[in-house]
């Protein structure tokens, strides 16, 4: 069976260079190429190390490329998705967008909490939002996958059976979570060096996150009604790595055991994601390095505690991204990734 070839735009970013190393070890897949205008002409394998013959391209000589490959993933900043999206699309390809670019349905929303505005509505209404265990049917088959963020994901899978199930006040929700500054990206500013970072921990664009709306979007999707939501990110200081906290007001009656048979049966059979029977063993250093998310959650008979935890670069991105292709060019799921 031929292989798929896939090509990376953005593969010197870390979650680029995270979902390099996964498509170099992807049975199905033979990486075509990977774009760096900052690495060009230096050898893959020494990035990654891992065996590749393959040298950075710049990202025209990528965009040249992609019309020979099966999938490309766009691991660009918001603004560079936006130009590159819809080229790569006109090409016939299979695009998976690890930026925020298409994920909000609302073109209005993205001046206030990406500052441009959308200039591709089309391919916005097309694009299909990748959160395999909440949307896998909608995937499978998609042309242009929207990955989602990091927060979002760790979020939406704490609480999301809950909601479906009717098991808590969707006008409740409070979620606070925490990211590795990783998360900030490797051309991140002053404030997330490690001299700022080290022995401290803050919460960071309070009330105009970006990924905000996005969170709002997929409960309310799930839930059926709106989920008008309270959402702080924080900065940990480690490297790498989401603790998604979420708290909300239960229904009259509702019972730990009724909350997480309420997870059993959104996950049970789920291959990356991992229940644990109290929220306190959801931890960070055992989703580290991996594509899962772990997910808790209890009751006191008035208020939920949800807690979620993953890999932002992993489960948060890159992992997530193939996932996505797998779904989308119909490869067993798990496939270079378990």
């Amino acid at each position: 069976m031929q292989p798929l070839r896939a090509g990376v735009v953005g593969a010197s970013g870390y979650s680029g260079l995270e979902l390099t190393r996964i498509l170099l070890r992807h049975e199905r897949v033979s990486l075509a190429f990977a774009t760096s205008d900052r690495w060009e002409g230096q050898a893959i394998a020494a990035k990654t190390g891992l065996d590749s013959d393959l040298s950075y391209v710049s990202v025209e000589q990528g965009v040249a490329a992609a019309k020979d490959c099966q999938v490309v993933f766009l691991a660009t900043p918001a603004e560079s998705s936006l130009e590159l999206g819809p080229r790569l699309a006109a090409l016939g390809v299979t695009v998976v967008d690890l930026a925020g670019t298409f994920r909000l349905k609302d073109a209005a929303l993205y001046p206030p909490f990406y500052r441009f505005e959308h200039s591709a509505p089309d391919l916005l209404a097309k694009a299909v939002y990748g959160l395999p265990e909440l949307f896998r049917e909608q995937v499978k088959g998609a042309r242009f996958v929207a990955n989602p963020g990091c927060y979002p994901t760790a979020a939406a899978l704490s609480v999301a059976p809950l909601l479906k199930a009717g098991l808590v006040e969707p006008q409740s929700l409070v979620i606070n979570a925490a990211s590795g500054v990783s998360g900030a990206g490797r051309k991140a500013t002053e404030d997330f060096g490690f001299m700022e970072v080290d022995s401290d921990f803050r919460a960071y664009r309070t009330l105009k996150h970006q990924h905000l709306p996005e969170i709002r979007q997929t409960l309310t999707r799930v839930a059926g009604a709106d989920v008008p939501l309270v959402f702080t990110p924080h900065l940990l200081p480690v490297k790498r790595g989401i603790l998604s906290t979420a708290t909300a007001k239960v229904k009259k009656g509702v019972t730990t055991t009724q909350v997480q048979q309420a997870l059993a049966d959104a996950y049970g059979g789920e291959p990356f994601i991992g229940l644990k029977g109290e929220p306190d063993a959801v931890r960070l250093a055992d989703v580290v390095l991996t594509p899962k998310c772990l997910v808790g959650a209890a009751t006191d008979g008035s208020h939920v505690v949800a807690i979620a935890a993953i890999d932002n670069l992993l489960k948060g991105a890159a992992s997530q991204a193939v996932q996505n292709m797998n779904l989308a060019l119909g490869l067993p799921e798990p496939l270079g990734l378990l």
